[in-house]
């Protein structure tokens, strides 16, 4: 592996770094690293860590810790060293910059300031366990970590209940429990759940079931490392005859026999010919 270093065009790259197996890095990743005028890292000392491994020497270039305590401070020194043309690098502490991460007030003010964002793309810890998980993944909805008091979060989970998509939560493993039995709650005790713990990490774990089985399995455990929640969607629920008849003669008040059948068999998930028949029915025995 040799790294390239070269002169890099300015502007602000987000480098994505290793959720865990410091080899996941990517070549271009290092090359980034090794050639910005400006580093800039979520985790000083977790960039510092990666570096050394692969041998990225930060010589006499500025290393600026930004992260959610500091961002005001900092962001007017980052868009300075863009302003006066120089190339400007920031990590996460692991995986992919934006995603729960601090990054995302810095990229604004960046696009604002006239300024390019390039990506070195990688690691993203939901991705990773989208991958693992076995769910499916031809839609998926990140919803990052959702609020932690009581009244908010059933609410947000509530939200989240009837989202078509694969569900994607981050959260803290002193907090797993009481997440998993609030989302059952919200979700029922039969939605299939997968929990991933420490990703590409030596104790790596992935944990399958129903939520209520998956809520029992871990009832006496104690977890700890980085936690991803996926929740699978919501099941499609067949329409009654009833709520069929319904929904029609409310849109045959307003609407011609196919246009209404079309509208109803789209908002239920039905075969529109089975609902242009039905409405053909109802319009005969008016």
């Amino acid at each position: 592996m040799q790294i390239e270093i070269k002169p890099l065009p300015a502007g602000l790259y987000f480098v994505s770094t290793p959720i865990g197996a410091a080899r996941d890095i990517t070549l271009r990743a290092l090359d980034v690293l090794a050639s910005a005028d400006v580093l800039a890292a979520e985790d000083t000392r977790t960039l510092r860590k990666l570096m050394d491994i692969h041998g990225v020497a930060l010589n006499d270039r500025p290393l600026i810790a930004y992260h959610d305590h500091n961002g005001a401070a900092q962001r007017p020194r980052l868009l300075k060293a863009l302003n006066e043309g120089r190339s400007v690098a920031y990590a996460s502490e692991a995986g992919t910059p934006l995603v729960a991460d601090p990054g995302f007030v810095l990229a604004r003010e960046t696009v604002a300031a006239g300024h390019k964002i390039i990506a070195a793309p990688g690691p993203s810890a939901a991705i990773a366990a989208l991958t693992v998980s076995a769910l499916p993944s031809d839609r998926f909805f990140f919803a990052g970590f959702v609020p932690t008091s009581g009244g908010a979060r059933r609410t947000a989970l509530d939200e989240l209940s009837e989202v078509p998509a694969t569900l994607i939560l981050y959260e803290s493993p002193k907090r797993v429990h009481k997440l998993l039995e609030a989302m059952q709650l919200s979700f029922g005790g039969d939605r299939q759940v997968v929990i991933c713990r420490e990703l590409t990490k030596k104790f790596e774990e992935v944990i399958r079931g129903p939520l209520h089985n998956v809520i029992g399995e871990l009832a006496d455990r104690t977890l700890k490392g980085e936690i991803v929640v996926l929740v699978d969607r919501a099941p499609t629920r067949a329409a009654t005859a009833e709520e069929i008849e319904e929904a029609l003669k409310e849109r045959l008040k307003s609407m011609s026999v196919k246009d209404a059948a079309a509208e109803v068999a789209k908002e239920m998930g039905l075969a529109r010919r089975e609902v242009y028949q039905a409405a053909l029915g109802l319009t005969k025995d008016t």
